[in-house]
């Protein structure tokens, strides 16, 4: 998966952002899995692509729920 970019992720709905973080995490969890068993990586630079695009869609998730309760 690319790396997501802030203006994409604030054109999703709610319910897209909820289902992709939850695919994301999947994701890590099946990466994290794998590097621990020892076997290679196809591409060794995917858990931190998956871990940035994670932050990415949570720092604007927060940024929208302190825009709804903020004002």
């Amino acid at each position: 998966m690319p790396l997501l970019k802030a203006r994409d992720i604030r054109k999703m709905s709610h319910e897209e952002k909820e289902e992709t973080l939850r695919k994301l995490r999947d994701d890590l969890l099946h990466e994290r899995g794998q590097a621990a068993m020892g076997g290679a990586p196809e591409s060794p630079g995917r858990i931190r692509a998956i871990r940035k695009n994670i932050a990415r869609l949570l720092t604007v998730m927060n940024e929208e729920k302190e825009e709804e309760g903020g004002n």
